[in-house]
């Protein structure tokens, strides 16, 4: 049973390929998708391995980091305490106290005849968004409780004239929303609140488009990154056989979002709890496990496939609490 819960947003600074295989479309290796709404996703499986791969980096490279106020080096034995051990089967094995829900599309972004691009997001989003973060026990302002209406914007930043936006090859005839503003406010607040990230906070803010869902669903579906590749033949030249194909990427500066939920340690004895055994209970090693993630994943990692061509890097940022947050 999971304890403790993290949501944390994915912000993606290069197009990321979470790759489904093979295929029988025009695109021969796509990206993943939910079956019954064709929205992308990151599967939990890749998402938790490619942060597993943060944390076994820490251990090859002998780092330590802060864990209630003290520093501890991280080892073999609390990587799998948290995330699972390597090797399933034997005796000594038990499941890890970290685990993740997909990473959903939040934001995605569209290009846009007035201001570069727009995020663009639609009332059935907004409404899962709402309900996860119900289930992980954060409390979202106001202005999430009232009706989400399709055709909304946050400003007239984009607006070309008589109330119509240009996204892609579309037009749409949209109006200015307060409820939209200060639902794009917040999420400007929680996803960019470096300071160094003014720029795009204020992009935030103020291009922000609430589409229905079946516009939503068919920007997502066509207007991802699609690319060639090739495979040249050093010898001749020439493309070698077999070495032409499509990949599709989701494109940057796509916003997704997901949970980090927390158990206790699946371990029964105390001298095999490592950096968390001063926990006094479950759900005191939960709130360790969680610690452990944040201080320890950093701020950028890499999913997907084709890390050596510089895709798939992606910013973490933690949805943190605010005493004195605007309802």
């Amino acid at each position: 049973m999971f304890l403790k819960f993290q949501p944390f947003f994915l912000i993606a600074e290069t197009p990321i390929h979470p790759g489904s295989g093979g295929s029988l479309s025009i695109v021969d290796l796509p990206i993943q998708r939910e079956r019954h709404t064709n929205f992308p996703k990151i599967e939990p499986s890749g998402l938790k391995g490619c942060i597993r791969e943060v944390f076994e980096s820490l251990e090859k490279n002998k780092k330590k980091i802060s864990l209630k106020g003290k520093e501890i080096q991280i080892n073999k034995d609390n990587i799998s305490l948290v995330f699972g051990p390597d090797s399933q089967g034997d005796e000594e094995s038990h499941a890890g106290a970290i685990g993740f829900t997909d990473a959903r599309i939040l934001l995605f972004p569209v290009k846009s005849l007035k201001g570069i691009f727009a995020w663009i997001t639609c009332p059935q989003v907004l409404e899962r968004f709402k309900k996860d973060m119900e289930i992980a026990g954060k409390k979202l302002p106001k202005c999430f409780e009232t009706k989400i209406e399709s055709g909304k914007i946050a400003s007239k930043d984009i607006v070309i004239q008589d109330d119509l936006i240009v996204l892609e090859e579309f037009t749409f005839k949209v109006e200015v929303d307060s409820n939209v503003k200060d639902i794009a406010e917040w999420f400007a607040r929680y996803i960019f609140p470096d300071n160094s990230y003014n720029y795009w906070k204020e992009k935030l803010k103020n291009d922000l488009v609430i589409l229905s869902d079946d516009e939503f669903r068919d920007f997502v579906t066509n207007s991802t990154e699609v690319i060639t590749r090739t495979k040249i033949n050093n010898d001749t030249g020439t493309v070698q056989e077999g070495g032409l194909w499509t990949e599709e990427y989701l494109p940057q500066d796509s916003i997704l979002y997901s949970i980090a939920m927390a158990s206790g340690l699946r371990v029964k004895d105390d001298k095999d709890k490592d950096c968390f055994s001063e926990a006094k209970n479950s759900e005191e090693e939960a709130e360790l496990v969680l610690e452990y993630f944040r201080n320890g994943v950093g701020k950028v990692i890499q999913i997907g496939g084709n890390q050596t061509i510089g895709k798939g890097l992606t910013r973490i940022e933690f949805l943190k609490e605010e005493k004195n947050a605007k309802e």
